[in-house]
């Protein structure tokens, strides 16, 4: 055997290794491969599916919002039928038994009270209901149902009714809005009262034969007996103060004291003193810099003043209502022609700025457009997409609305609430 035949020999189990080798890194540059291209693929499937789910989630968004706005609008229909259908039966038995509509209003009181209570405690808005006009509505309601005979409760009850709830209704802009429960039931807690005392002093048999007593020389000539002004003021102006400063002290303890640290730890629940406060700054308002004339860190003490200052001249404003019966239809009609002014402006001003903001809300909400599937209906006649009442154009390259200078100043001015329109005491 030759040299070159051994060596041959020997070189022959390196090749046979080195083969393997080769063989083995071809095979894991395949495995790699395809493992690779399967990664690949199974990314491109994630993805489909990832488009194709949020497509339906946002296609199931986009029903659900259409099934809620739909419901809403069913019950505001609901609502507004059964608000002007109540409005009219209350004029009529107004006018036909005016000694029933004490046994109305406390039916009201105790009726939706309760369920605004239940509605504002989910909403964390329920310390409202220690405002001053629930405190003296549960007076009114004590004293139509147990003493509804007692005259010097019936002027503390006078006062309350037609000073500080009264022109609350008024200053704070109230709105008599047919189709909204919750506005009917501010109306109403600051309006009915004062229909309640003045068909009471006017309008009751009962009353108006005490006024006019028959068989008698010189009998009384009003109910309630009036002996002389200081006797007027008394009761139309002292006791009530002294009253409501009450409920002022014990408003302060149990909101700045008792509820204080459970006030802080939650700034979503709401009081009087901030929600008047968030829309006053926001506003800008003389509000807003009358209360600050002591300093930021004394502003609950001014709103304290100021709602003092409001009690008391409206109180004082009681007195002449009291003795004139013409004057006190005049402050009547003046009550309820601005609550309906009110429910107007915010039909004719404030809602379309809503239906802006809830239509720039859907139109985020919109399901994403697939290659095969148009943005727009190809059969529109127009470069116009309905938004509300007010129309935007839409741009022809990507379908999205093109908002002019007037529409973005209504939804500039939807996010501006106004303090005055707060629709409660």
């Amino acid at each position: 055997m030759s040299k070159e035949e051994v060596d041959g020999d020997r070189g022959q189990p390196f090749r046979r290794v080195k083969q393997r080798f080769s063989d083995r890194t071809k095979k894991v540059a395949q495995t790699r491969e395809l493992l690779s291209k399967q990664a690949v693929q199974t990314k491109e499937i994630l993805s489909k599916q990832a488009v194709q789910t949020k497509e339906i989630l946002s296609k199931q968004a986009v029903k659900i919002a259409k099934q809620a706005e739909e419901h809403e609008r069913f019950i505001n229909k609901v609502t507004h039928l059964l608000g002007v259908l109540g409005f009219g039966s209350f004029c009529f038995l107004l006018g036909a038994r005016p000694q029933d509509i004490p046994y109305v209003y406390c039916l009201f009181f105790v009726t939706f009270v309760p369920l605004r209570w239940i509605y504002y405690r989910f909403k964390k808005w329920h310390y409202f209901l220690l405002d001053f006009c629930y405190y003296a509505n549960t007076i009114f309601l004590v004293m139509l149902l147990f003493y509804p005979r007692n005259e010097k409760l019936f002027m503390v009850c006078f006062s309350f009714a037609e000073g500080p709830l009264a022109w609350a209704l008024i200053v704070w802009r109230c709105s008599l809005v047919f189709s909204s429960v919750d506005k009917i039931v501010s109306v109403l807690i600051h309006l009915l009262p004062g229909i309640v005392f003045f068909t009471i002093r006017w309008w009751d048999p009962a009353t108006f034969a005490a006024m006019h007593p028959t068989g008698e020389a010189g009998g009384r000539s009003s109910w309630p007996y009036v002996e002389d002004k200081a006797y007027l003021w008394k009761w139309l102006f002292c006791v009530p103060l002294v009253a409501y400063t009450l409920w002022q002290l014990l408003y302060f303890v149990i909101v700045n004291v008792l509820r204080r640290q459970r006030l802080l730890r939650d700034p979503e629940v709401m009081t009087s003193f901030r929600e008047l406060s968030k829309k006053a700054q926001k506003a800008n308002n003389v509000w807003w810099r009358l209360s600050g004339l002591l300093g930021d860190q004394n502003r609950n003490f001014m709103y304290m003043l100021l709602q003092g200052a409001f009690t008391v001249a409206t109180m004082a404003l009681t007195v002449p209502i009291f003795l004139s019966y013409e004057l006190h239809c005049i402050f009547q009609i003046l009550k309820v022609s601005a609550s309906v002014w009110n429910g107007g402006s915010f039909l004719l001003e404030v809602m379309p700025r809503q239906v802006v903001l809830k239509e720039k809300k859907k139109l985020e909400m919109k399901p994403i457009p697939t290659a095969d599937q148009p943005v727009f209906d190809s059969h529109a006649e127009n470069d116009y997409t309905s938004v509300g009442d007010y129309p935007s154009r839409v741009d022809g390259q990507n379908g999205h609305p093109v908002v002019d200078a007037n529409e973005s100043k209504l939804v500039a001015d939807a996010n501006q609430v106004d303090l005055l329109s707060s629709g409660d005491e």
